[in-house]
């Protein structure tokens, strides 16, 4: 570590910090440090200005007013959703190449070894040359210029990139793996300073719990956002919350931080009741006695008083609004029953790609199964067929009588109509509900006020999916196949969708990287690996038990 600041010192001071986005403050007087070690949760409804907070700490953008103030040589490595463009080198040359300073220190020493080949080179410029060698040749150790391609090699496949993709052209990856490419870059660096936005979208489950047992093990610090809920209480050990505002600081992971905050909500509701009820009763004194000279001098105390008083503010709680799903009908007790079914694509040169084989299974009226396995195993395409999205290479997926099912895979945010609002487009799907209703629905959803009118056209990603979850979960399907629902959405919006499933009474297929949603919700598991299916007959906590207690290799993950 450097030694330019002080054992368990601050690395990074941000003090009193305002920012403004054209005339809206995004925080005023804001301010936390970082610690050398700690490992830190940044939390906040989308918008509150998380990310500018990663920008600011660069010196990507500038505070307008307040000071970031970073101690002398501690090194920061940034991993932001926007990995920019990758081309002309493979994946472990791109990694390699991340840690400029360790690539600026190797052409050193090899200009430093090219010098003392030289036959004229004389004693006193030689001593000089083998000086600045032996310190750039310290600093390249320490840094582990001598095992950085190890180090890439061992990050690249803890990340789900095997090993016999390591050499592959950048420009073969999808964007999504060029996530983890960028993310690789990242941590082989090794910095004092890891500053992470979103690290485990695009992840796997597999790829999550190494990445966060990486970073558990990490010696430097960590300031990081993520809507996995799980993987930040895993990791970090401090929160800090930015919303309405203001840049409030949490002791503990975010748990406790909920329930801290709860705490302070409601000491916060006692204090401005108390209040308010003594000034209800000064200012009824004051009201009635105001006009009588025997008690002028009570009277012109108690204003005295109250101009003094330093007024609770009430804090704003969370709006929490629900939704309420439609009665459905009850249909039969066997919703899909599935038989030797099999799938493989095309390839470009005619041959097959097989996906998965031999899959039978019954889903059961009522169940709530959580459908897992790696990146490649074929989830979203067993799903799609039972959705009859696609069909099969052989076999049946036989759905039940009575049996409607309501999908959403991440090709449903393509459908949404471009011309039309969020208020429209829910009002397309769902003709004969009142404004009021749709209104709320989507309050509940998250979209207040002048949102509704916003077009999907210009929506994010995790808008457009609590759109279409605000209708879908409001039409009386009794079956739901849901592909990813959580991709996209923060720790709030999270949590809604999971309050309407938890009441939502019919039968419910899900994939989802989210171990917090998944626990909270699932009775039985499927589980799609090495081409065929597992079940097991309990939630998601006794799954991971029986993994554990069974460790199975995995094949190398697809892509």
């Amino acid at each position: 570590m450097p030694e330019s600041y002080n054992s368990r010192g601050f690395m990074v001071n941000i003090s009193n910090i305002t920012k403004f986005v054209g005339e809206t403050a995004l925080y005023k007087n804001a301010g936390f440090q970082i610690y050398e070690g700690e490992k830190i949760g940044l939390v906040g409804p989308n918008g509150a200005g998380k990310t500018t907070f990663f920008r600011l700490i660069i010196g990507e953008i500038l505070p307008d007013a307040g000071a970031i103030s970073i101690q002398n040589n501690v090194r920061i490595a940034y991993f932001s959703q926007d990995v920019g463009e990758m081309r002309g080198k493979t994946a472990l040359q791109e990694v390699t190449d991340g840690n400029k300073r360790i690539n600026e220190l190797a052409l050193r020493l090899k200009s430093y070894e090219e010098k003392l080949c030289d036959p004229e080179l004389g004693p006193a410029e030689m001593e000089t040359v083998l000086d600045k060698m032996g310190n750039d040749q310290t600093e390249f150790e320490k840094l582990g210029g001598f095992e950085i391609e190890t180090s890439a090699r061992v990050i690249l496949t803890g990340l789900g990139i095997a090993p016999s993709d390591h050499d592959k052209p950048v420009e073969d990856f999808s964007s999504g793996w060029k996530m983890r490419i960028a993310l690789a870059k990242v941590l082989v660096m090794a910095p004092d300073l890891i500053l992470m936005d979103e690290p485990t979208n695009y992840l796997d489950m597999e790829t999550i719990l190494w990445l966060e047992d990486w970073l558990k093990n990490f010696k430097g610090a960590i300031l990081m956002t993520t809507h996995d809920r799980d993987f930040m209480n895993r990791i970090v050990t401090k929160i800090v919350e930015v919303a309405g505002g203001s840049v409030i600081t949490f002791s503990g992971n975010y748990d406790l931080y909920e329930q801290e905050k709860t705490l302070r909500l409601k000491q916060n509701e006692a204090e401005f009741n108390r209040q308010q009820s003594m000034l209800k009763k000064e200012h009824a004194f004051i009201a009635r006695f105001k006009a009588r000279a025997s008690h002028a001098a009570q009277v012109q105390s108690r204003v005295k008083m109250i101009d003094k008083i330093d007024l609770v503010e009430r804090v704003a709680g969370r709006d929490e609004m629900r939704i309420s799903p439609p009665e459905i009908p009850r249909g039969g007790n066997d919703v899909a029953v599935i038989k030797s079914l099999a799938k493989s694509w095309k390839n470009r040169d005619g041959s097959e790609k097989p996906v998965f084989s031999g899959l039978s299974a019954v889903v059961r009226r009522l169940d709530k199964i959580a459908v897992v396995g790696v990146n490649g195993a074929g989830k979203s395409t067993f799903l799609r067929i039972l959705c009859n999205q696609t069909p099969p290479t052989s076999g049946e997926a036989n759905i039940g009588p009575g049996i409607s099912i309501g999908y959403f895979g991440q090709s449903t945010l393509e459908t949404l109509d471009a011309d039309l609002t969020v208020f429209k487009e829910v009002q397309s799907k769902l003709p004969l509900a009142n404004d009021g209703f749709i209104r709320n629905l989507l309050a509940a959803f998250l979209f207040r006020g002048d949102e509704v009118f916003k077009k999907t056209n210009y929506l994010s990603g995790g808008e457009k999916t609590r759109v279409i979850l605000s209708y879908l979960l409001s039409i009386p399907y009794n079956c739901l196949v849901l592909d990813e629902p959580t991709n996209h959405l923060d720790i709030l919006s999270r949590g809604v969708l999971l309050d309407a499933l938890k009441r939502y009474e019919g039968t419910v297929l899900l994939v989802s990287h989210d171990r917090y949603f998944l626990r909270e919700i699932t009775n039985r598991v499927f589980e799609i690996d090495r081409g065929m299916i597992k079940i097991y007959e309990g939630d998601y906590s006794y799954y991971l038990e029986e993994k554990k207690s069974k460790v199975i290799p995995h094949p190398e993950t697809m892509h």
